[in-house]
């Protein structure tokens, strides 16, 4: 029987380096502190070789030939040298033929400063150029997407972008056109570069070729600072380093995570930096984009200006009146909060104002008592499953970076598809069974697929993609069920039904709950959830938002606490509007909108990039927000107001700082969140699993770069081994009076 190796010895520069069979050279020689300069290659990506800029010298039965490092599998006693003679001269030659036409943009080219070409020419350049002939001109730049522009004398053909494009995203609408000297990236004919991932190919663009519209001529890459954190736009959670120029927010950029986003981001995570600042300084507080800054209170039907202490005086005193009458109180929304705030304001319900009545999601969830009970998965384990089941609404639409890793995963042999499909969807070409369901048919479809007999005859289902979708299922090992919504206007029961049905019949499955908006799992593990407390603890049920709403159109509740924007968030819009209209209403918000219409006391919160603190992905991982700016105005972190209404209301929470706020949720709920707040830059950890945190990826700043790209690389060093890339820089957080360690005082 012959015994398969687990790792093979490799000699890079003399020096003896242990990798796995068949590992890419590239990867082995930068483990081992070696690197090799690389323009095409990306380690997210399939390997091609196109650039040749990775040309090293292996050793063969025929000597030493040279061979592109990033398309080169390793193997057992092979003798690779990067700085030789004959390397050193192709890198040269390589260069130089990319500068013969190359601009001399620099000065004004957005990747100046964090630029590779400008790197490695230095690095690995000859210094000089043979070349004196005219260069290439283009009319610059061309707009090929609505977020994407395209100088195309910059281009230097590395594929980076048509291949992200289809490889990764799997959209055709960018891709290369003409042929020899006259070959250039362009957009589809017929469609503009719409993808909603659009910014990757910005990111991951070696050059300047491609840059993004919000952020040209924003600023210079030497003069920004950054911090680690993470999106909280949906629930996947994904990584990002958030830049600013001063205290202006410029840049977001994709952090690879292994566990979560592999570095990618969708355009929604990436430009909403302009929600931030409220579009510019929009004042009308009904229009959702403009912030709030300063407190409100209603005084003769119209929201004027107060104090801090004026403002959470008069939200005091009606929401004591609520809870001292019939009905009482409710508290609605929160899913947009870290855990902290959550598990503060969930706090301020029960221990403060007495209530059941919290509901984090605002009627268009599952109910987490049923749905997160089931057995859970991770990203990674729906990756890696044999089989993955989806019951869901269009997970690019909705959750668009786990489309991402979900069709990186089904591309690849031994991964099938057994789609529910209740609408179109962008996993549908990739479907090894595809099974129709009409609105509010789930669990019969599913029932039926579970079944031995005949379906009903009214589902129309085709009985040989039963029997297929049956045998691959199996016993659910090594299946994983995604699982969400599927139609907005069913009854969610449907939903919670067929996945019953499905743990009961698949033992062995897993589940990822597909949950809407950014924190809402956070939020429901903080307690902020009808008949949960925290730490997902049964407890007296309460009335969810849909109940809530009903009680106060019909006068059964009083007053209602509403935590971000209610109106622009339910589906029954005019039914909450009917309900806000007859009731006290105190809203936390950052953001103006329609419910302000309605409140008689608004207190301004801080948002995303704002305020520190943590939050739980749609799998449970725990990742640490990190503030980048300071809240504008009087705005306060959502702590802080809990707490001081608390005071206001003649209880204290013990909670005036983030971090006492985090050993606060920590201990009452078991999940992570202050170790995790305290070490910003780490993975997260899984809430309720014992695993070992995840270990970090270097960070190939040829890959994913940022401002620290010429100092790794070795701008000035020798061209031998080198040091690892190190990690994300990280800055001082902004301190401010309300933020996150000092006590506001509510005459502030």
């Amino acid at each position: 029987m012959t015994e398969t190796r687990t790792s093979v010895t490799v000699t890079v520069n003399g020096r003896a380096v242990e990798a796995a069979p068949g590992e890419l050279l590239i990867d082995v020689a930068e483990r081992a502190g070696t690197y090799i300069p690389r323009f095409c290659y990306h380690p997210r990506m399939e390997p091609v070789g196109m650039c040749r800029m990775c040309l090293v010298e292996v050793e063969g039965p025929r000597g030493a030939t040279l061979q592109p490092a990033c398309y080169q599998h390793v193997n057992d006693g092979m003798v690779v040298t990067t700085d030789s003679p004959k390397a050193k001269k192709a890198q040269e030659g390589v260069l130089e033929f990319l500068l013969a036409n190359h601009p001399l943009d620099c000065p004004v080219c957005d990747k100046g400063g964090e630029c590779p070409l400008q790197d490695q020419t230095l690095t690995h350049g000859p210094g000089e150029t043979r070349f004196v002939e005219e260069k290439r001109h283009f009319v610059k730049p061309i707009e090929i997407g609505p977020l994407v522009l395209l100088d195309r004398e910059r281009c230097i053909q590395c594929a980076r972008c048509t291949r992200f494009a289809a490889e990764v995203a799997g959209d055709t609408e960018i891709a290369f056109a003409g042929r020899g000297d006259l070959i250039e990236v362009a957009p589809s004919p017929e469609h503009p570069f719409t993808s909603v991932f659009s910014g990757n190919t910005v990111q991951i663009c070696p050059v300047g070729a491609l840059t993004a519209k919000p952020y040209r001529f924003a600023a210079r890459p030497w003069d920004l600072d950054q911090v680690e954190s993470t999106c909280t736009q949906c629930a996947v959670g994904c990584r990002l380093a958030v830049q600013s120029s001063g205290d202006r927010l410029t840049r977001v950029l994709g952090v690879d995570s292994d566990p979560v986003n592999h570095g990618w981001l969708c355009d929604k995570g990436r430009f909403t930096l302009d929600a931030v600042d409220g579009h510019g300084g929009l004042s009308d507080p009904l229009d959702p984009r403009a912030r709030i800054t300063s407190p409100l209170v209603r005084r003769d039907g119209t929201l004027v200006e107060a104090t801090w202490g004026e403002a959470l005086a008069r939200a005091a005193e009606l929401l004591r009146a609520a809870g001292e009458a019939d009905g009482g109180v409710g508290v609605i929304g929160g899913a947009a909060l870290t855990n902290e705030s959550a598990y503060a304001w969930a706090r301020v319900a029960r221990e403060v104002l007495g209530t059941e009545h919290v509901d984090a999601q605002y009627g268009d969830g599952l109910d987490p008592r049923r749905v997160l009970a089931l057995p859970g998965a991770t990203i990674d384990d729906a990756c890696a499953a044999r089989v993955v089941l989806t019951l869901c609404g269009d997970p690019r639409e909705e959750l668009p970076v786990l489309f991402l890793r979900l069709r990186g995963a089904l591309v690849r042999p031994g991964h099938d598809l057994v789609e529910l499909a209740v609408g179109p969807s962008a996993l549908h070409p990739l479907a090894t069974v595809s099974i129709p369901v009409r609105p509010g048919e789930a669990h019969r479809v599913v029932d039926a697929l579970l079944d031995e007999g005949r379906a009903p005859a009214d589902l129309a289902l085709d009985d040989d993609a039963r029997e297929r979708a049956r045998r691959l299922l199996g016993d659910g090992e090594g299946v994983v069920v995604v699982a969400g919504r599927t139609n907005l206007a069913e009854d969610p029961s449907v939903v919670e039904r067929a996945l019953t049905r499905l743990a009961d019949a698949l033992p062995r499955a897993r589940f990822l709950v597909a949950l809407r908006r950014g924190n809402v799992r956070g939020a429901i593990d903080a307690g902020l959830a009808p008949g949960l407390r925290p730490g997902r603890v049964l407890a007296a049920g309460g009335r969810d938002t849909r109940a809530q709403l009903a009680a106060l159109r019909e006068g059964v509740q009083r007053a209602v606490l509403v935590l971000g924007d209610l109106v622009g968030n339910v589906i029954d819009r005019p039914g909450a509007e009917a309900a806000l209209e007859r009731a006290d209403v105190v809203v936390v918000t950052g953001h103006g909108g329609a419910t302000l219409a309605h409140a008689d006391v608004v207190l301004p919160a801080a948002v995303q990039h704002e305020r520190a603190g943590t939050v739980t992905n749609l799998e449970g991982r725990v990742t640490a927000v990190v503030p980048k700016v300071v809240a504008p105005g009087a705005a306060w972190p959502d702590v802080a107001i809990a707490a001081e209404l608390a005071r206001a209301l003649g209880a204290d929470l013990a909670m005036d700082s983030v971090v006492e706020a985090a050993r606060a949720y920590e201990s009452a709920t078991g999940y992570p969140a202050l170790s995790v707040l305290l070490d910003s830059t780490s993975e997260g950890r899984v809430a309720g699993s014992p695993s070992a945190p995840v270990a970090r990826r270097p960070l190939d700043p040829m890959a994913f770069p940022g401002i620290r790209s010429a100092e790794w690389v070795g701008l000035g060093e020798s061209a031998g081994d080198r040091s690892p890339p190190p990690r994300w820089p990280t800055s001082p957080r902004p301190r401010c009076p309300r933020c996150p360690d000092a006590t506001p005082t509510a005459s502030r």
